[in-house]
């Protein structure tokens, strides 16, 4: 199935806001309130679903079927230009069942944004509805400014298409996001500690292909079923995928567990290399985080790339799921070009 990239967003556009998986508690309603002024500053017109805004403590918005009944709805509405979560969350494997991926490969896709436990319906929207995705900040993210040579997800979404090139953050931050619970218009990241791309075998690797990917933790669940045929869509595919993944929270071996899962499952049978982002997960005790991929994936024969600038460390390299991307790290190189030609 072709890969469809949904239309540039423009000022005036709907973007509709609703948590597949976790609510908002009523303590973070401010910085929900400030990522739809955000948005509206933007000039985009903002729609607040009904599962959004806890007013109990759960772990999801609504039931399940409230929940698939409302992003279904979202999703093939054609005035809704951009679905944009609050945040992941935990189950967001519930909805898979009641989503008629049937019907949203006969739909102009939407821009569907965000990471983290949102790949959960994001995968299986690119690989059995042909629609091209956007892994980036959720809602609750978007007021942050990209670091240097990082784009916001919005520029991405808004791009008349053609090529567009990201170059690696030089530093990150130490433990995930700034405060906004205190703050709840912070705008600007902490970025504190120096940081790299590194391969873990050789000096140098240039790939291409699609890209596909997500949240390990929410994705090796679904390795074969019929959500995350990732092998399958891969043999579609003119070129091998690149493959993009990230660790949310799980220690190092639950990591090297879940990413020798879908080695068996044959996520890497046919793919042109692999991304892993940074992550601010724990170590196992006798166990890395990146000892975990070179555990798993060491003796692929294709490059692996860690510390790749997108997952739960800040900062974020809004990438388009699904679409023709290229890598390149060499020495000061590094770098993602990728094309969004329609």
């Amino acid at each position: 199935m072709p890969i469809r990239l949904p239309a540039p967003l423009r000022p005036g556009d709907s973007i509709a806001v609703t948590a597949p998986s976790s609510g908002v508690a009523p303590e973070l309603w401010p910085r929900l309130d400030a990522g739809i002024a955000y948005l509206r500053r933007q000039g985009f017109e903002v729609i607040e679903g009904l599962c959004l805004r806890d007013r109990e403590d759960h772990h999801v918005s609504a039931s399940k079927a409230a929940r698939a009944d409302e992003l279904m709805a979202l999703l093939v509405d054609p005035d809704v230009a951009a679905v944009v979560p609050p945040w992941g969350g935990e189950t967001g494997i519930d909805l898979l069942p009641y989503l008629d991926f049937e019907l949203l490969a006969e739909c102009d896709p939407c821009w569907y944004v965000g990471f983290s436990d949102t790949t959960t319906t994001m995968l299986p929207l690119t690989l059995r509805s042909g629609w091209a995705t956007l892994h980036g900040l959720n809602l609750m993210d978007t007021p942050y400014v990209p670091a240097p040579g990082l784009r916001h997800w919005l520029d991405t979404a808004m791009s008349e298409g053609g090529e567009l090139t990201q170059t690696a953050a030089t530093h990150r931050r130490a433990d995930g996001w700034d405060d906004y619970v205190a703050d709840p218009g912070v705008d600007q990241l902490t970025l504190t500690e120096p940081t790299r791309w590194a391969l873990i075998s050789g000096t140098s690797a240039a790939f291409a292909g699609p890209l596909v990917g997500g949240c390990i933790e929410v994705l090796s669940p679904l390795a074969g079923t019929p959500f995350a045929d990732v092998p399958g869509w891969a043999q579609e595919q003119p070129s091998p995928p690149v493959v993009l993944l990230e660790a949310a929270e799980g220690n190092a071996f639950e990591v090297a567990r879940a990413l020798h899962g879908l080695r068996l499952a044959g996520w890497f049978d046919r793919c042109a290399g692999v991304l892993i982002g940074r992550t601010p997960a724990p170590d196992g005790s006798t166990l890395t985080q990146h000892e975990a991929v070179r555990d798993a994936l060491g003796d692929l024969a294709v490059p692996v790339v860690l510390d790749v600038d997108f997952g739960h460390q800040q900062p974020m390299m809004p990438l388009v799921l699904g679409a023709g991307t290229r890598v390149e790290v060499a020495g000061d190189v590094q770098r993602i070009t990728q094309d969004l030609t329609r």
